[in-house]
């Protein structure tokens, strides 16, 4: 077994897993760690988490140290560098007029290069972009396209519910959410805009209890369906899984509200 912690580097990142390297770390520590990009500065997700050596794609890289004072003051000392940069970048995609939009930058540890977050709805052209952005500041630059829902994240707000986002809260991946999950939880007929999260795809939470209303509607005939009932033969025209209603409209154009027995009658 080897003992390992999830460290992602920005909130705009994915949680990436190294080998914790006999080192005591909680939550939210700040870890030193080297990676494809070179020496770099991460906060801890979660640690101690034990793992099959032998189910590991690929040998995890080690966790070098906790982070030190100077360290972090060097982080500081970088957030201020990142908002100039990313100011100078969204002037320099207006200048250009590209159909893009700069959401956040961040320095690589080593300040040998800068990422440029950004999102777009279609393809973008910015090699010029990157060529100016590598003449102003004299560094390696990189241009990294995220998804809406990762703005989101780190932007933070309330959902619908009234309660802080899932994706700021908690959310470590985001599910694939589609329109077949709001149709088997009835929800498709409020509209896009009460389906929709802030960030303007399909809310996360409709991937929570997808599988439950799968497992309920297995007892129920499907819409369309002729059906027999004390009153008479009828088409079933709407149904409530929770309830566990059948809405039917009979052959004589009479609608009726049957319910379904429990599984355990």
């Amino acid at each position: 077994m080897k003992i390992i912690s999830g460290i992602k580097f920005n909130v705009l990142d994915k949680i990436y897993n190294f080998d914790q390297n006999n080192i005591i770390l909680n939550k939210d520590d700040k870890v030193i760690v080297e990676t494809e990009q070179g020496t770099e500065i991460g906060t801890v997700v979660f640690a101690n988490k034990n793992v099959d050596e032998t189910k590991l794609e690929f040998a995890l890289k080690p966790i070098l140290r906790k982070a030190t004072t100077t360290d972090l003051e060097k982080q500081e000392n970088y957030k201020i560098k990142q908002d100039e940069a990313l100011k100078a970048c969204k002037e320099l995609v207006s200048k250009h007029n590209l159909d893009m939009k700069i959401v956040a930058a961040n320095y690589t540890f080593d300040g040998s290069k800068i990422i440029f977050y950004f999102t777009a709805e279609s393809r973008v052209d910015f090699r010029e972009l990157v060529k100016d952005l590598t003449k102003k500041f004299q560094k390696s630059i990189r241009l990294q396209q995220v998804g809406s829902r990762d703005v989101a994240a780190k932007c933070g707000g309330c959902g619908l519910c009234g309660r802080e986002l899932c994706c700021t809260r908690f959310l470590k991946d985001f599910a694939s959410i589609t329109t077949d999950m709001a149709r088997e939880q009835q929800m498709v007929q409020r509209g896009s805009d009460r389906i929709s999260g802030v960030c303007g795809r399909l809310l996360c939470c409709l991937s929570y209890e997808t599988e439950l209303y799968k497992e309920l509607a297995k007892d129920f005939p499907t819409v369309g369906k002729r059906v027999r009932t004390k009153q008479g033969v009828g088409t079933v025209v709407g149904r409530n899984l929770l309830t566990r209603n059948l809405e039917i409209i009979l052959d004589d154009k009479t609608r009726i509200t049957v319910k379904l027995p429990e599984k355990n009658s």
